[in-house]
């Protein structure tokens, strides 16, 4: 093949401000070579020389070239990332060497390792071809430039009380057109590789991307619903620095809390075929984990601690049940079962068209709710698998009401328990906890604002969009 030409990118230190990537010429240039090149790719990141409107290699070849370019330009900058730089360098020259076929960068993945240097501040231009979680699902290459939100008191809480030592708090500093999504993760498992490593060494999670869709949500809801806030939840939406640290701590405990606990499964529910109504009960069984050590931590006098309830409270009522599509959504489904319990504890009251929420008595009977599903779970261990999911739909359908047309709220019966477990999935509706009237009335209302929040970070504010 024609070798691949790696154009110096221009000198132009002195306009690299405030020591920023983005700041510096050869950011741009490698952003567009990236954004150039994805349009080209399949879906399993090669590039068809054949289908039509397909590029030249040689134009393929200069594509790579401008981002090896800007790869070596910016690295200099970013000496943590030096060895997974040359590693990326080495893959992308592979990758254009091979024919642009299926794309292999576990050299590179390899040798990038953000858990190991967990410096507030600290910059990362990460370069890979993956998916976007929530967000483009084909192995297009994205670019990346980050920081680690690492702030001390966040770091001696991780060393003292929630030992975790691959979670990685980040926010964008910019990136390219797969990340202009609902995608807040930056996870190893998305990146195109011949194999999957024995064990991955970090997972990403931008909070800031979740603290303002959280802020814009909020706001609206709130508006929509006339609930009266207490003033310090209304300084928390006031703040985006304020709900960046409420996130990074809730997602700093919900993350290890998948591997803590009575696990009767595989807590990331990846090797085996569920009801989704149990990927729902593991996620907010972390998500009620944390918010239970968030009122233990406000107990110690841990400044971030009450935020964390309420964005837990905020975030998992109001907007986890009407995003998405009504398709086994087992985050909409773990949002419908906190707001319903509530509802039924009398916590939450929707009268004469507001809804009125007892702030005393939340943290009690949220926590409740926590022990009712870690009960299940203690239990499970004893029982056989398709007893263990009729158990989770029986807790389920306690506080939500099943389609009427569900075989599986007919109860065992129903069933053909002679079928393995994983055959009978196929009998969970699609829908199979549909949306309560209040829902529904909400999400007309939200889907909007929702709608907004695709792409959106740190810099594009809270402000209230049209219900």
């Amino acid at each position: 093949m024609t070798e691949i030409l790696v154009q110096p990118v221009r000198e132009g230190m002195d306009a690299f401000r405030d020591g920023r990537v983005v700041d510096h010429p050869a950011w741009p240039e490698l952003k567009s070579a990236v954004e150039q090149i994805r349009p080209w790719q399949s879906k399993d990141g090669s590039i068809d020389f054949e289908r039509e409107g397909a590029p030249t290699r040689a134009a393929a070849e200069q594509a790579v070239g401008r981002v090896i370019s800007g790869v070596e330009a910016l690295s200099p900058l970013l000496p943590h990332d030096e060895a997974y730089h040359k590693a990326l360098v080495a893959d992308l020259r592979r990758w254009a060497d091979g024919g642009f076929g299926v794309p292999d960068f576990l050299d590179a993945l390899l040798a990038f390792h953000p858990a190991s240097r967990r410096e507030d501040g600290l910059q990362h231009l990460v370069v890979f071809p993956m998916y976007t979680q929530n967000g483009n699902p084909d192995r297009n290459f994205e670019a990346v430039v980050l920081r680690m939100v690492w702030p001390e008191w966040l770091a001696e809480l991780e060393r003292t009380r929630y030992d975790n030592p691959l979670f990685c708090g980040i926010t964008f500093e910019d990136f390219t057109a797969g990340y202009d999504t609902n995608s807040a993760v930056l996870f190893p498992e998305t990146i195109a590789v011949r194999e999957a490593p024995e064990r991955f060494t970090w997972g990403g999670i931008f909070c800031d991307r979740e603290a303002a869709r959280f802020r814009r949500v909020t706001e609206a809801a709130v508006d929509i619903l006339g609930i009266a806030l207490p003033a310090d939840v209304r300084d928390m939406l006031d703040d985006q620095d304020r709900c960046q640290e409420a996130f990074v701590l809730w997602d700093m405990v919900h993350d290890r809390t998948h591997s803590h606990g009575d696990l009767p499964f595989d807590p990331f529910m990846i090797k085996q075929r569920q009801p989704f109504w149990m990927y729902g009960l593991e996620e907010l069984r972390c998500d009620l984990t944390a918010f239970k050590e968030a009122v233990k931590l406000e107990a110690d006098g841990v400044a971030q601690a009450r935020d964390v309830q309420y964005a837990v409270l905020f975030d998992r009522m109001f907007r986890f049940p009407v995003t998405g599509e009504r398709v086994r959504n087992y985050d909409g489904l773990g949002g419908q079962l906190l707001f319903a319990y509530l509802h039924k504890h009398d916590v939450v009251r929707w009268t004469d068209n507001k809804l009125k929420i007892d702030w005393e008595r939340a943290p009690q009977v949220t926590n409740q709710l926590c022990a009712e599903i870690e009960k299940l779970y203690r239990d499970g261990i004893d029982r056989p698998k398709l007893v263990h999911w009729l158990a989770g739909y029986e807790l389920v359908s306690t506080y939500l009401s099943p389609h009427p047309g569900s075989r599986w709220a007919k109860g065992p019966e129903a069933l053909d328990t002679s079928l393995p477990p994983r055959k009978l999935v196929d009998d969970v509706l699609p829908d199979e906890f549909p949306l309560s009237m209040f829902y529904e009335a909400l999400s007309k209302k939200l889907k909007a604002v929702i709608a907004s929040t695709q792409g959106i970070t740190a810099g594009s504010g809270a402000e209230k969009v049209a219900a």
